[in-house]
């Protein structure tokens, strides 16, 4: 228990200084009458926030989503930052009154009445600093001041053999969401601030430190569960004969309690549940969460408590380093020791600005569980998510693979940067280990290719020490009973010496033709990555591009500088890495029709049909191989900015097309064409209900109104299994699939037998007739 003294949640102010001219005029601050001496420019702020917001909000710089604005913001990457605020205290602080920050960016000084108490350099976790007789009685200044970062980011060594992406390598050291660096994902805000909610809080004096429950092993048979409750206590009591530990646990009609005397201020309560409710992710079974209260007592006294939803459930990752076209390897996961199918989406940041990112967080889950998502991955360049995000996955069963903080990089191995993440990893694992939803934790993104591949350098990522030795380590110390994949995809040392193709893949390659060689004929087991572009709404493009370049949108051969920007290229006069992405969605286009479009509307429209028949193919291409293929995390659901991307949903929540045929190829159970071999086309269902399904089906095609195939239908449980077929055609057609279960379960798709050089006005007239026309924004 600990009561919150002050919540600091208004009266900030904002003090923007440039970096040399601070060094110039040997600038120090440690108080608000030294802070206005300065003369510079002092702003109202909100905490939570980030500065260009408050620039913003000020009148001072234009929307940085407009236009080229975001170019401006790059200017201010010398400020270092003032952010100060007064408040009323009635005590001078004990051992157990606490500033907590839930979220600094990035490296700054804690300055409390004068004097400096902390420094804290690292974004993703929370610092809580003692203010024993630091405080005032009466009023008191708080100071936090951050140091630009890219002036900050000069102090360590970049050595050859650390690369980053264009624009990140001052993101190796620093231990801020590589992001914001700049991406293809995001334009580059290089930002800071208090970007999570700041408090005063005092602690009771004998505490509940810490409480880790994890399940170590599940009876079916028998109904019955082994839990374990690790905890840790703080105590200035001498002796511990007194104190007690209590768990106590209910779900539904399933209780139990255990108690035990305290020997030590570290210890385990093992625990035998009877009559036990497991939690499974969606599809596979119910979320069943128990109310668990772990107490503190001292003479029958409860001290101190803990309040953890959780889900009793085993979770395991079976998997070989490399596979064949054969199939002969493996990447599938086990709750409960039972195979889960995995569909869903790759989790980016929600905003540029992550002070903003908490008030998107429902909504955009809410479209993930809409769409059918059973898993989320939460992507190494973003940053770990809030508690609000785990709690909604652990209530509605999606399963979250999660990032480490790292991507697309060769990494410094210093001690430095080691201890760093050693302090980092031990802090996020701490927070996130009691939720069910959390089913793997993965070293980073793609810097094991990187180490790899990168100038053909063949370095081995195995002895990558911060992924091999530090991770490991934390996860073995602090969360003994969920898997760990060094990197995504995984090169271990069989794979780094036989180069076969990896179980687990991102599907990238040339971008061209999405049912192109490279897409059609992986062999991966599981693809954690896979996406393709889709342009936003002319309504949506409207809002961040400006009228005189909406349309055409090249200026014959340059691409328009506003689509560039929102293509989140970063540099304003070189064609940069990321400048080629508005091409590529042009082209993307012109594989899939047979002339170019003669409209925004137009090109918006079969921009999103291309997008949406791609990532449809991905989907069902991988639902009609389960279980020689396990699981697709497809990228990605929304955008953190507006731009043109491989997102489903543009930044203003606005569908694209394939958001709705994803929804439908990735339903309970849906019937899909595969592609077509030896003249025929096979209809499967892939059926994720635990129960075998007898039906009816008909496929139609819309534009002929001709009746294709029709019939009854069985598919066994948790499989997915051909039930017809019919003649391949070399036409276009729009093929409507329709069904329903004998117990009243209902579906429609679509399969087009033919998704090159095709009428964007037959395939709308198409869309029409099936009651597939959902467009948003036009």
């Amino acid at each position: 228990m600990e009561n919150i003294l002050c919540k600091f949640e208004s009266n900030w102010s904002l003090t923007l200084i440039p970096h040399k001219e601070l060094i110039d005029k040997k600038i120090s601050v440690k108080s608000f009458g030294e802070l206005i001496e300065t003369g510079y420019l002092t702003i109202p702020a909100k905490v939570p926030g980030n500065f260009e917001l408050d620039l913003y909000n000020a009148g001072i710089e234009p929307d940085p989503f407009f236009s080229e604005n975001a170019y401006i913001y790059q200017r201010y990457e010398n400020r270092h930052l003032f952010y100060s605020t007064k408040f009323i205290s009635d005590k001078h602080g004990t051992k157990n009154t606490f500033l907590r920050f839930e979220g600094i960016d990035t490296v700054a000084d804690i300055i409390l009445n004068g004097e400096v108490i902390a420094h804290t350099d690292n974004m993703f976790i929370e610092h809580e600093i003692n203010v024993e007789n630091k405080l005032i009685i009466g009023e008191n200044e708080l100071l936090v001041h951050i140091y630009p970062t890219m002036i900050e980011a000069r102090k360590y060594e970049i050595k050859p053999n650390h690369r980053a992406q264009e624009y990140n390598y001052a993101s190796l050291f620093i231990r801020k969401s590589a992001a914001m660096f700049g991406w293809d994902i995001l334009q580059r805000f290089v930002s800071g601030g208090i970007w999570k909610k700041v408090s005063l809080i005092e602690k009771t004096e004998d505490r509940l430190e810490q409480a880790y429950l994890y399940t170590s092993a599940i009876d079916k048979k028998n109904n019955k569960a082994k839990l374990h409750c690790f905890y840790e206590v703080k105590t200035e009591c001498d002796l511990l004969c007194e104190f007690k530990i209590r768990v106590e646990g209910k779900c539904g009609d399933s209780v139990f309690s255990a108690e035990k005397r305290l020997w030590h201020t570290y210890g385990e309560a093992d625990i035998e549940i009877e009559n036990v409710k497991l939690w499974y992710p969606r599809n596979k079974g119910e979320q069943n969460l128990y109310d668990i209260k772990v107490s503190l007592l001292k003479d029958e006294k409860v001290l101190d408590y803990k309040e953890i939803k959780f889900g009793v459930r085993t979770v395991e990752l079976v998997r070989t380093s490399t596979t064949n076209e054969k199939g002969e390897g493996e990447f599938c996961f086990k709750i409960n020791g039972e195979r889960v199918f995995c569909m869903g989406t790759n989790w980016v940041p929600l905003d540029s600005f992550p002070s903003r990112s908490l008030e998107r967080t429902e909504k955009a889950l809410t479209l993930a569980y809409d769409c059918g998502c059973n898993i989320i991955r939460v992507w190494g360049g973003s940053v770990y998510e809030s508690d609000e995000f785990y709690n909604f996955c652990d209530q509605k069963g999606i399963m979250v693979w999660q990032d480490f903080c790292m991507g697309c990089g060769t990494y410094p191995q210093d001690a430095i940067l080691q201890e760093k993440l050693r302090k980092e990893a031990v802090a996020v694992v701490k927070r996130l280990r009691n939720h069910p939803s959390l089913i793997l934790w993965a070293g980073d993104n793609e810097n094991d290719i990187c180490i790899k591949g990168w100038h053909n350098v063949k370095a081995n990522p195995n002895d990558n020490v911060l992924t091999r030795k530090i991770l490991p380590e934390v996860i073995l110390d602090y969360d003994r009973v969920r898997p760990y994949l060094p990197s995504s995809p995984y090169v271990d040392d069989y794979a780094f010496r036989t180069n076969l193709p990896l179980s687990e893949e991102h599907l990238w390659g040339p971008r061209d033709y999405f049912k192109g060689n490279f897409y059609k004929n992986s062999v991966c087991h599981f693809a954690s990555e896979t996406g393709y572009h889709g342009c936003p709404s002319p309504k949506s493009l409207e809002k961040f591009i400006s009228q005189s370049q909406l349309w055409p949108i090249k200026n014959g051969s340059e691409v328009n500088p506003d689509w560039t920007c929102h293509a989140a290229e970063m540099d304003t006069v070189n064609k940069g890495p990321y400048y080629y992405r508005t091409d590529l969605m042009i082209n993307q286009y012109g594989t899939l029709f047979d002339k170019e479009a003669e409209s925004l509307e137009e090109f918006s429209k079969g921009s999103q049909i291309s997008q949406a028949e791609a990532k449809k193919y991905f989907i069902e291409r991988f639902r009609i191989g389960k279980w020689r293929r396990t699981g697709i995390i497809w990228w990605n659901l929304i955008d953190g900015w507006p731009q043109i991307s491989d997102a489903v949903v543009d930044y203003y929540y606005t569908k694209k097309l394939a958001y709705h045929y994803i929804k439908r190829s990735q339903e309970r159970l849906s019937l899909m064409f595969d592609e077509p071999e030896n003249g025929k086309l096979k209809l499967f269902a892939a059926n994720d209900y635990q129960a075998d399904l007898i039906g009816k089906y008909k496929v139609t095609d819309v534009l002929s109104g001709e009746i294709i195939s029709e019939g009854e239908f069985k598919v066994s449980c948790d499989s997915s299994e051909a039930i017809a077929e019919i003649p391949e055609t070399k036409e276009f057609k729009f093929l409507l699939i329709e069904w329903e279960t004998d117990n009243g379960v209902k579906g429609k798709n679509h399969f087009t037998t033919k998704t090159l050089n095709i009428s964007l006005e037959k395939y709308l007239k198409a869309l029409e007739k099936a009651g597939f026309n959902q467009f948003e924004g036009f």
